[in-house]
């Protein structure tokens, strides 16, 4: 474990946003879903490719709030810009579960 500064921390935006589209990725070399989530205000619309697909259909996610990553560089995966990296915890599977928030929270909240 590599131990960071509370400021380096910081630097990090996690963010609410709705997932408003997701679609498979066949081209994706492990099996994943690309997802286009609202963020809102200042952040907008943003695409994200992610290995969810052992717990999550496209057509449930969408309407789902997610928590995610928006102040990363965008990353290539295959002919796909990645813009923000989605939150998701390994199961005993080391399946991806995605971390979801609890409670009323508005789309563009941000993790404190």
């Amino acid at each position: 474990m590599s131990i960071i500064s509370f400021d380096e921390f910081a630097k990090v935006d996690i963010r609410v946003g709705e997932i408003v589209e997701a679609t498979t990725f066949p081209e994706a070399r492990k099996p994943a879903l690309k997802l286009r989530i609202n963020f809102g205000g200042d952040v907008g619309i943003k695409k994200s490719s992610a290995q969810i697909t052992h717990h999550y259909h496209p057509d449930e996610l969408i309407g789902k709030s997610v928590l995610a990553v928006v102040n990363f560089a965008p990353r290539q995966i295959g002919k796909f810009m990645s813009e923000v990296l989605v939150l998701g915890l390994s199961d005993s599977n080391n399946d991806i579960v995605l971390v979801i928030p609890d409670g009323d929270v508005h789309v563009g909240a941000k993790l404190h």
